[in-house]
């Protein structure tokens, strides 16, 4: 196996500083170079980090020899920065969503499929040791057959927030609100948990925010192609915010759940991790009692890294080793092309009025 693979990253602002920081301390990634449309930020950004400042995808593979990027721009570009660097011969990570659109995620994952190239998408999420032991628990058949699911979030985010990058809280320049900017991570573990999506129905809503155009707010139930099913609640309408949860519950009658954000909820460039992830329910027999020690090792832990870019360096190095071994990455495209499908489902649910089916 060779010893690194060379990275560029598309895009320079906030998200892209924490998978900076992450990729330094990889064993398998090399971060080389910058790409981005304004070049006073993307040579501000470069003599940061160290890296070489380039034009486009096809300079820095020119220039620089890279074989993968990392894009950390806003959610409307993520599926043009995609495609292009596929089609220059980048393995490619995108910041979640993958997409906005399902046709967009399933152009995606075809364009590198033809060209052999992988594509995946931060999820970051998985793993958490308190959301590696629910997917542990569905692998080794304590729930049964996951049959169904509960995912809430109630934070909060406040003027200040979207007045912090011009893109924010618009249809035009962000695409969404909540739905495709905070709850693509619940979404993904979701998914992890539950398998393929078949069909979704949603409403959303603009609660508390009246100075951004897009939702603040959405409820959703979710059909899975197992035969699963799930309720979506999803806020940043709650001041202070409270808590983002994931519940699992199996046909055998057991549960397993985590907290993945407490209050203080994480905003990039923001804040950092205040509170640890932990098992909230865990009702298997026979490990009903674990869920005290894991909580404190758990706390223990995330004590001891920045959570801001610890979890990001773990799926990079994860990903560069899928290059470098031949190997398909922890995340695929086609699980991106999941969490597109509950984002679209809701927007066009709630403009159709009926379920929308996949």
């Amino acid at each position: 196996m060779h010893n690194k693979v060379r990275f560029g990253i598309i895009g320079y602002g906030k998200v892209a500083a924490l998978h900076a920081k992450a990729l330094e301390t990889t064993e398998h990634a090399e971060l080389v170079s910058v790409s981005g449309h304004r070049q006073e930020r993307r040579d501000a950004f470069a003599h940061q980090w160290g890296l070489n400042s380039r034009n486009s995808v096809e300079e820095m593979i020119k220039e620089d020899g890279i074989q993968a990027v990392v894009i950390a721009t806003p959610h409307l570009q993520h599926y043009s920065d995609a495609f292009l660097a596929l089609n220059a011969g980048c393995h490619v990570l995108v910041e979640k969503p993958l997409a906005l659109s399902v046709a967009e995620a399933e152009t995606l994952i075809i364009e590198a499929n033809k060209r052999n190239l992988l594509l995946s998408v931060i999820a970051q999420r998985r793993w958490y040791p308190s959301c590696k032991r629910i997917r542990h628990a569905i692998d080794e058949g304590y729930l049964g057959t996951p049959a169904l699911a509960q995912l809430t979030i109630l934070g909060w985010r406040d003027e200040a927030y979207y007045s912090s990058d011009p893109w924010r809280g618009s249809w035009e320049h962000e695409g969404g609100g909540v739905i495709v900017n905070q709850a693509p991570h619940q979404f993904d573990l979701l998914c992890w948990y539950m398998g393929e999506v078949a069909e979704v129905y949603g409403r959303w809503a603009n609660i508390n925010h009246p100075y951004i155009e897009v939702d603040d707010s959405a409820v959703a139930t979710v059909l899975f192609k197992s035969g699963g099913l799930a309720s979506i609640f999803v806020s940043n309408s709650q001041r202070p915010g409270i808590y983002a949860k994931v519940h699992i519950h199996g046909s055998s009658g057991a549960s397993a759940g985590v907290q993945t954000d407490g209050g203080a909820m994480f905003i990039a460039g923001r804040s950092s991790v205040l509170e640890a992830p932990y098992n909230d329910i865990w009702t298997i027999p026979g490990q009903e009692e674990c869920r005290a020690q894991w909580q404190k090792e758990d706390e223990e832990f995330f004590s001891h890294i920045d959570a801001t870019w610890y979890f990001f360096a773990q799926q990079e190095e994860d990903f560069a080793r899928a290059i470098l071994e031949g190997q398909a990455p922890s995340v695929s495209g086609s699980d991106g092309l999941q969490v597109a499908r509950i984002i679209e489902g809701i927007y066009r649910s709630n403009k159709k009025g009926v379920p929308v089916k996949y």
